[in-house]
């Protein structure tokens, strides 16, 4: 609970035996003061790994689920499926890369008034090695196309983000890959839902990234990403849903 919000963790993991107890251990003993813990819950997906990240992230204490089919979007769908009622939504890698701590500045943002709060590596400092040179590339990208289409500043697709669980009913979510983190933005930015960028730090992941580790991966990613901006952009001379922001 932060501020008088419930507030539920959604981590997709794949083959992150090393790291996924240690991000749910720091999710759970994340405060604001003695006994003032923020995390009500966590949900981790388990995007059909073959080591023992579903052990380990029970071990920790969150609830796990498991999805066969690969795809960081249809982990998020599957584990936002088994949310209990919250009214912020956390989502954050099971692979340490993430200052934990640091969620407390997307929380605040949600209690400020935004619908989206995006944690954005570009404006925070990272270890050497933590982003490569296509992730840095791909997010120069990504947002320069953004603010052409959509006029508004984006530095930053990352992972670690915080949104209001009614925001995110509203927003339709549907991508099952890598377009999952851009369609969030710029669905948000169509439906004139608030959202802002807030600096966090990046630290070199625990294993192997899955995505930006491999030449294949990247690849993938970035045509996930551009095509969903594309998708998106054909689609925004309507809006997704009607009605006001979300309060």
């Amino acid at each position: 609970m932060y501020k008088g919000y419930s507030v539920s963790a959604v981590i997709p993991a794949l083959n992150e035996e090393d790291a996924i107890a240690k991000v749910v251990m720091d999710l759970f003993q994340l405060t604001t003061g003695p006994n003032r813990f923020v995390i009500d819950s966590v949900v981790v997906c388990d995007n059909g790994s073959s080591d023992n990240t579903a052990i380990k992230a029970i071990s920790a204490g969150a609830k796990v689920v498991r999805q066969e089919t690969p795809g960081y979007g249809i982990a998020c769908l599957t584990a936002i499926q088994h949310l209990p009622p919250s009214d912020i939504v956390l989502f954050i890698d099971g692979d340490d890369a993430c200052f934990v701590e640091q969620s407390i500045r997307l929380l605040e943002g949600i209690v400020q008034g935004d619908d989206l709060a995006i944690g954005s590596r570009s404006l925070g400092r990272s270890e050497s090695g933590a982003l490569t040179a296509p992730q840095q590339f791909g997010n120069w990208l990504a947002g320069w196309l953004i603010q052409y289409f959509w006029g508004q500043p984006v530095s930053d697709l990352g992972p670690f983000r915080a949104i209001r669980q009614q925001a995110l009913q509203r927003l339709d979510m549907q991508d099952r890959a890598f377009g999952w983190t851009v369609e969030m933005q710029v669905k948000a930015l169509m439906n004139n839902q608030q959202m802002n960028e807030y600096p966090v730090d990046s630290k070199v992941r625990i294993g192997e990234s899955k995505i930006s580790g491999t030449v294949m991966g990247s690849i993938k990613a970035g045509i996930g990403i551009l095509s969903m901006i594309a998708k998106l952009r054909f689609l925004s001379v309507t809006p997704i849903y009607k009605g006001n922001r979300t309060n």
